[in-house]
Formats: C-alpha cells, sequence, structure tokens
C-alpha cells in the first residue's frame, strides 16, 4: 500500500486538470474591456487597396481591334489553311496503302449494305441488306428459279434495287434480283446472319423440286405499283406492257361453245 501510495505521490504532476465551461464563461465575463479592445486593434485592414491602371493598360482592348465576326471569319481561314496543307503534303502518303480493284468472283454474290453514321449511335446502324442476282444462286434448273421467285414474292425484282450498288449493266441480271434487308435485332452481326440464313432456307426450299410452282405466274404487282407511283408514264393505264385485248383473255374461261343441232329431213329448205 505504501509503494502504491508513492508512486500516485510521483505521477500526480502528470494528471490532467478538469475543467468546467462555467469557469471559462466566467473568466471572459471577469476579462478587462481594454484586453478585448486590444484584440480587435489587431484586426487588420481588410478595405480593398487601389489598383494602378497603367500596370493594366496594355492589356486593355485598343479601339482599331477587328470585331468578333472578323476574327471568326479568320479562324475559319486557318482551318481551311490547315486541310489544304493535310492534303498537298499527307494525301500523297496513302498512295501506299493502294490495292487494285479485284471484281468479286462466282463464289461471292452476295453485296451486303450498311449504313453509318461517323460513329455516332443510331438505331439504323444495325441494319443490313443484302442484294444478289438470282442467276448466280445455286439454283438446280429453270423450275428452281422459278419457285425462287416465287417465294421471294415483293423482294424479287427484274432490275436491280436503286440503293444495291449493282450497275444494271453488270452481268448476271437476267433472272432478276432479289433484296433482303433486316433491323430488327440490336447487332449488326445478328442482322446479318439472319439474313443469310433466310436466303439458305429460300435457297433449300426452291431446290425441292417435290413441288415446282409451275401453275402459279409470278407476282408482278409491287412492280406495276411502283411504276404508278413513279408517275414518269409507265402509270397510264395499258403502257406497262401492252393494252389488253380480247387476245388476252383466258380461253379456259370463255363458255363451251353449245352443239349445233342437226336439221330434220322434212324440213323445208329457204
Amino acid at each position: 500500500m505504501a509503494l502504491a501510495r508513492s508512486c500516485r505521490a510521483a505521477f500526480a504532476p502528470l494528471r490532467t486538470q478538469h475543467f468546467h465551461t462555467c469557469s471559462v464563461l466566467a473568466a471572459r465575463a471577469n476579462a478587462s474591456p481594454a484586453s478585448s479592445t486590444a484584440r480587435r486593434v489587431a484586426v487588420p485592414n481588410l478595405e480593398p487597396f487601389e489598383i494602378d491602371e497603367e500596370i493594366f493598360e496594355d492589356q486593355l482592348p485598343q479601339e482599331d481591334d477587328a470585331p468578333e465576326p472578323t476574327h471568326k471569319y479568320l479562324q475559319q481561314q486557318r482551318t481551311m489553311l490547315y486541310y489544304l496543307r493535310l492534303i498537298e503534303h499527307e494525301m500523297p502518303k496513302l498512295v501506299a496503302y493502294r490495292k487494285p480493284f479485284v471484281p468479286p468472283d462466282a463464289s461471292q454474290p452476295l453485296v451486303v449494305r450498311s449504313i453509318s453514321y461517323g460513329g455516332e449511335p443510331h438505331p439504323a446502324a444495325a441494319k443490313r441488306t443484302i442484294v444478289v442476282p438470282v442467276a448466280r444462286l445455286p439454283l438446280k434448273n429453270e423450275q428452281a428459279i422459278h419457285k425462287f421467285k416465287v417465294l421471294a414474292g415483293v423482294r424479287w425484282t427484274p432490275e436491280p434495287p436503286t440503293d444495291s450498288g449493282i450497275s444494271p449493266e453488270e452481268g448476271g441480271g437476267e433472272h432478276g434480283y432479289f433484296k433482303i434487308s433486316v433491323e430488327d435485332f440490336p447487332k449488326a452481326a445478328m442482322n446479318l446472319k439472319w439474313a443469310s440464313d433466310t436466303i439458305d432456307r429460300l435457297l433449300a426450299a426452291a431446290n425441292d423440286l417435290t413441288e415446282t410452282f409451275s401453275d402459279i405466274p409470278v407476282d408482278t404487282r409491287h412492280i406495276e405499283a411502283r411504276i404508278r407511283k413513279a408517275k414518269k408514264g409507265g402509270h397510264i393505264y395499258g403502257r406497262q406492257t401492252h393494252r389488253p385485248t380480247l387476245k388476252d383473255f383466258p380461253k379456259e374461261w370463255l363458255p363451251a361453245p353449245k352443239p349445233q343441232t342437226e336439221s330434220s329431213p322434212g324440213a323445208s329448205s329457204s
């Protein structure tokens, strides 16, 4: 116990002195007003200082400076000059990347088209369109070609579509062209895959000659409607092909002729 008391006596000066806020407030209340005044006088002067205008005189706009439209015009000229320099000095270097054009062979009959907006996201950027001449498709014979046209419906046209990238002067257009476009899926590869699979299914169905569809004519109503809508002379009645006459009336629709009754032998001839 004596040792413990001696230890407490040794560490007594190190103890923290507890105080209360009331004592602090009382000390502030008893402080002399002179000390508080001295503290207020010690606050620095925060009034704004005067600015010497001669220092900023060279930075002020001059009266002879060009207006804002002139600066914009000069900036436009600088931009144009920059691109002209690129054309003059950098464009000739692209010759090293030149490749000769090799036309596609018979193993590559498909023409795939896409739409790009310069990298900006757009719903139509995922659309894919396939155009192919029917004569270059792997069809067995004329019956398969006819069946393919019937199954294609409005997607078959005798002339290449205007936005297909195929010229009418190119070969392979003797049986018309087939066009299919898809934009139902969110990815471009998915749309292209669906269109390619659809063409494969049409080819498989056309080459299956268990039913040739030889008694079904090729539907050309969509072609005639397009001609009428263009109103370039073909919309006038009878100008699409020729003016229909009685010769164009189906003979099987005509009524069967009535058999002529033989005259009786006793009848007097006039």
